[in-house]
């Protein structure tokens, strides 16, 4: 799709989607704190917080967090378990909602997604998108206004802050990025985790102006030609502006697992990394998928978390070949320390 006038990508991202997913199906619910995660139960170990209401974020509670550290932070939260199916359907009421409009839809995942559309009046349309999405399904969302997806985006941020007020609808352009964005920390922007923007930091490069006017022979040496000339631009807030509405087909499967007891020996570990790799296996062969490649991820008690991998002598099947080379990789770990989560990740060959 091409760049003409009156062309604009909008980025919906819905509120909080599961935990409104739930309060939805359970209206008593609305007002109170509400998180979501594994079984539900705060007492089980090893089981992390999918999504919390805003209400339970009042109290520091975010997701990634243990349910038993969520519990200690709103012990009088209302702590559910997670239900994907009802997830996936509560997204497939919202996408299905969002193309009855003249616009391309691309799904990036549950709660969020990029649309393409020709208008003249994009804060209408984004309007007119939120007004329906609400109005058919009882979610809300907001929504980002850009001239490419990376606009987009960060647009959405700016929307969610002001939804409070009932807007929940931003602009960001090439004509406002500087006023907008260039004395924001690197940190705020999209695909710069805590960790790069330290290493941008360690480059003199705190601010989103300073990345912008970096050198790009500096970025390539530091982070490759590819990365280097990415991040600059991502400064810049370049980004593409193409969206489709054809299914992005997956390049990989993984299956993780975190063990409720520590595997101690290498016999446990062994036979449970078998197991996780056979059922893998077993699935995308039922998709008459083959597998080229494979990696093994190992967590342990410490949280390190090392992965290995290794290409396929060539393409298979073979659910024991598959977990074969897994053990095969396995050999590699140094297990010094005992294991708290096993993954096994198998890629496809590319088209």
């Amino acid at each position: 799709m091409s760049t003409a006038p009156g062309w604009w990508l909008l980025h919906v991202d819905m509120d909080q989607f599961i935990a409104a997913v739930e309060i939805r199906r359970r209206p008593e619910l609305r007002g109170l704190p509400v998180v979501v995660g594994g079984s539900g139960d705060p007492t089980q170990a090893r089981q992390v917080v999918a999504t919390a209401s805003y209400e339970a974020r009042e109290f520091g509670v975010h997701s990634g967090m243990p349910l038993r550290a969520a519990f200690k932070k709103c012990p009088d939260a209302v702590f559910l378990p997670t239900d994907p199916a009802a997830y996936d359907a509560a997204s497939a009421e919202v996408m299905g909602t969002l193309r009855e409009f003249p616009v391309i839809v691309e799904v990036w995942g549950w709660d969020e997604c990029f649309v393409g559309a020709s208008t003249d009046e994009p804060e209408a349309l984004a309007g007119a998108l939120r007004a329906a999405v609400l109005e058919r399904t009882g979610l809300a969302c907001s929504i980002g206004i850009g001239d490419n997806k990376v606009r987009a985006k960060l647009a959405t941020g700016f929307g969610k802050r002001d939804s409070g007020s009932g807007a929940g609808v931003y602009r960001l352009t090439a004509e406002n990025w500087v006023e907008v964005m260039a004395h924001r920390p690197v940190r705020e922007l999209w695909g710069i985790g805590s960790r790069m923007s330290q290493n941008l930091n360690e480059l003199g490069l705190s601010t989103v102006s300073d990345l912008a006017a970096a050198d790009l022979d500096v970025l390539t040496k530091r982070f490759g030609p590819r990365m280097g000339a990415w991040y600059l631009s991502l400064g810049r807030g370049l980004g593409d502006t193409e969206v489709t509405d054809v299914p992005r087909e997956p390049v990989s499967r993984s299956h993780e697992e975190t063990f409720a007891t520590d595997l101690v020996t290498f016999e446990e570990v062994a036979e449970e990394l078998r197991r996780i790799a056979l059922t893998v296996t077993r699935e995308v062969v039922a998709e008459g998928r083959s597998v080229q490649r494979i990696a093994v991820k190992v967590r342990f008690t410490s949280f390190f978390t090392p992965i290995k991998s290794r290409k396929l002598p060539e393409l298979t099947q073979d659910p024991e070949v598959i977990a074969a080379a897994a053990l095969v990789l396995l050999e590699k770990f140094e297990l010094r320390r005992p294991v708290r989560l096993l993954g096994v990740r198998v890629e496809f060959p590319r088209a």
